[in-house]
This record gives C-alpha cells, sequence and structure tokens, in this order.
C-alpha cells in the first residue's frame, strides 16, 4: 500500500507546476513561498533543540495558539515551527508576534521531500494537530527516532470508514504515533480499532481558544453606517451554497426590516467576486468591505473579503449563522461567537464540534437549521435578544484552562 501511495504522490508531483500555477492566479498560494512545499525553504533553525507543530488550517492553528503562548513562556524551549498547508492559514499566524514561533508550508508528502525537511529542520519532537495523517513523513520521522504526538486528536465516523477500507496500512500508520490525545470518547475508541497504542481523551483544545484580538476595527464611517442600520444576522466561515441562502433569508426579513442589513464573511475570501454576483442575480445590493468606497443607503449584503475581521463584525451582531453545517464540511467553531454574546444557529451538519454544540444547546444558546423558514422565526425571535455572555464564557474558560493544562503537561514528556 506504501509503495500505491508513493506512485500517487509522485505523480502529483510531477504535475505540481500547473497546480501550483493554477493556486497563485486563484490567490490560493503565495507567489514566493509555495517553495517552501517542495523542500524549498525560507529560514533556517540555528538551535538544537526544536518543537515541530504541524496544523492543516485556520482552525487548527487557532486551537492551539493558547498552548504554543505558553510554551513560548519556558526557558528551555529555545524554538518552535509551525507549519500549515493553506495560504489563509500562514496570514492568520501573521497577526500573532511571536518570539519563538516561525511558520513555513508543509511539504508535499513526497519520500524525498519529507527527509530533506527533516534533516533540514532537525525536529526534536514532531505533534500533528486533530487528523493530519501523512505516510511519508510519519514513516521517516519514525525511522529517525523522532517523537511522534497526534494532538487534539479527530476521527469522524466518515474518515473512520475510509481508513478502515486499507485496515493493514491504517494500522501501520496509527501505531506509529507514540501518544494520540484525543478529543473524545468517539474519536478514542475509532483511534484504538485503528492500531494506535497509546490513547488517552483529554477533550477538546477548542474550548481554550482565544480567537484573533480585535486589531482591525470598524472606522468612523463603518461605525456610523451600521448604527444607522438595523443588523439582522451575521453569517461567517460561509461555503459554497450557504452565502446565497443567507441571501435569501435576507431578502425575506427585509419585508419587515427595510432598514436591515446582513452581514456575511466566507471561508475563503478569494469567492468574494463570485460571492457578490450571485447574490446581486436575486437582486439584492452588495457592498465590498474591501472596497474602501462610500457605502450605499441601500446596501442589503456587507460582504467582508478580507482576513482577521471575524470578531469585529460578530461584536455587533445579535445572532450568526455559522457556515460549513448546510453543506457536508462538519462546521465550524462556535465558541468565539457564544463568547462574544451570539445567539448562534447552524445547519445539521456539525460533526466537528459536536461536544461544543451539546454544550451550546443545553444553554439554549444555538439551534439547527434547514430550511430558510426556521432560520428566519429564529432570527425574528432572537433579533433584539443579545445574551449575557458572562456565565458561557466563565464555563467555557473553566473546561478550556483544564483541557489546555493537561494537554500541555503530556506533550511535555516528550521533550
Amino acid at each position: 500500500m506504501l509503495f500505491l501511495y508513493r506512485i500517487l504522490i509522485n505523480s502529483i508531483l510531477l504535475i505540481s507546476p500547473l497546480i501550483i500555477i493554477y493556486r497563485i492566479l486563484n490567490n490560493k498560494e503565495h507567489p514566493k513561498r509555495f517553495l517552501e512545499k517542495i523542500g524549498i525553504f525560507s529560514d533556517k533553525p540555528n538551535v538544537a533543540k526544536l518543537i515541530w507543530f504541524h496544523c492543516s488550517s485556520v482552525g487548527e492553528i487557532l486551537s492551539i495558539i493558547p498552548l504554543i503562548e505558553k510554551l513560548e513562556k519556558k526557558r528551555g524551549i529555545k524554538k518552535i515551527l509551525l507549519t500549515s498547508s493553506t495560504l489563509s492559514s500562514a496570514k492568520v499566524f501573521n497577526k500573532f508576534k511571536f518570539k519563538k514561533t516561525i511558520h513555513q508550508f508543509f511539504p508535499i508528502d513526497v519520500n524525498f521531500i519529507t527527509n530533506k525537511f527533516l534533516s533540514q529542520w532537525k525536529p526534536s519532537v514532531a505533534i500533528f494537530v486533530e487528523s493530519e495523517i501523512w505516510p511519508n513523513m510519519i514513516f521517516n520521522l519514525k525511522k529517525r527516532n523522532i517523537p511522534l504526538i497526534l494532538l487534539n486528536a479527530r476521527i469522524t465516523k466518515k474518515s473512520f470508514n475510509r481508513w478502515k477500507k486499507i485496515s493493514i496500512f491504517s494500522r501501520l500508520l496509527f501505531n506509529k504515533f507514540d501518544i494520540c490525545l484525543s478529543q473524545n470518547n468517539e474519536t478514542k475508541n475509532y483511534l484504538k480499532k485503528l492500531g494506535a497504542r497509546n490513547i488517552k481523551k483529554l477533550g477538546n483544545l477548542k474550548f481554550s481558544e482565544t480567537g484573533l484580538k480585535i486589531t482591525n476595527k470598524l472606522n468612523k464611517n463603518q461605525k456610523n453606517f451600521f448604527k444607522l442600520k438595523k443588523i439582522l444576522f451575521g453569517a461567517i466561515s460561509t461555503h459554497n451554497y450557504e452565502e446565497i441562502f443567507c441571501a435569501k433569508i435576507h431578502n425575506d426579513l427585509k419585508k419587515n426590516y427595510i432598514n436591515g442589513i446582513t452581514i456575511i464573511i466566507p471561508r475563503h475570501i478569494h469567492r468574494s467576486s463570485e460571492i457578490k454576483e450571485d447574490i446581486e442575480k436575486i437582486g439584492l445590493k452588495v457592498h465590498l468591505h474591501s472596497s474602501n468606497q462610500k457605502i450605499k443607503e441601500n446596501t442589503d449584503i456587507y460582504l467582508v473579503d478580507t482576513y482577521g475581521e471575524t470578531k469585529s463584525f460578530q461584536k455587533i451582531c445579535n445572532i450568526v449563522f455559522l457556515g460549513g453545517s448546510l453543506i457536508r464540511h462538519g462546521g465550524q467553531n462556535p465558541l468565539e461567537a457564544a463568547r462574544l454574546g451570539c445567539k448562534i444557529i447552524h445547519g445539521p451538519y456539525i460533526d466537528n464540534f459536536l461536544e461544543v454544540y451539546d454544550l451550546l444547546n443545553k444553554i439554549k444558546i444555538s439551534s439547527k437549521i434547514r430550511t430558510l423558514r426556521q432560520a428566519k422565526n429564529i432570527i425574528n425571535k432572537n433579533l433584539n435578544n443579545k445574551f449575557n455572555s458572562k456565565q458561557i464564557v466563565k464555563k467555557i474558560n473553566s473546561i478550556g484552562n483544564e483541557v489546555l493544562v493537561e494537554n500541555q503537561k503530556e506533550i511535555s514528556k516528550y521533550f
């Protein structure tokens, strides 16, 4: 199976120049730093002891920021390397001002490139976050006897069924991890069946996530505009189809709220022009946040097409729709919205955050919707009610601190 995987990944390497050019043209790849993905690195370590974290994208990075902040304060830790795969995650990383932590893009999982990466960086420990499983990198780490940790591990039923189809290969892979620190009991059981040998359920690190500080505050003109408007709801981290769904909700609500406006923040901002065009086709007026033009009074949809703005806009909303939940994506983290006092609506597909939503459902902060009518009814009911978030913040922080301490204690045994 490893032989077949290597043939496949080497084939991808052959066409990678075309893929990279396409991604650069579509603003999905850094025009210079893409070289890191093929083993040409922009930074060089100069320390004997380096701790390496690997995350897939934005959500995983944000979940380990509190842990990295704690590790940076340790005198014995000289350098931390954080790798990720997406351009958006690199931009989010740059919002934080770390002293010891640097970012690189994760290399393509080709055997010789992963070996080059390990020879260059010489990590003392490798910590993969959630469900990042890369066979060549994993096998080469263990050949060098480098401790390997799966942090905040998450295996869904869907991914478990995929791994089960190649059970011999999956057991070989998961057995390589020195320890797997699981988010929940479901993942713990799946990991055991997949051959992991040292598993501990410590809870979800996303409870300890503090998110980005509000650095990009609304300017005076934007503040004045929103003060004169009735913000119907915010749609956060939306995916394809969800923007037009939210636009249709707005179209229905505006019959009763002539002065209403809806804020949409897509998960992937490179789609903003396409989203704007689609929404305008149903007769709504759209303003792009990045345009720096005067906001017209008849604007229906305020489309945020820049990074690092989510918190600023959630702060002025009473109710938000969390994206990635009307499609089979698994949902987005609702904790930041809850901390800011927002009631939350979401679709049925929230597999990535089941235990988080269980908590929010119990205290009647979140509601599941499937149809436009359901969404409209919940928004109408909660439009003027921003709840007092002090108690939920206290509860979330209590859980988060406990999870953070336990995870730090476990990974510290390996460096």
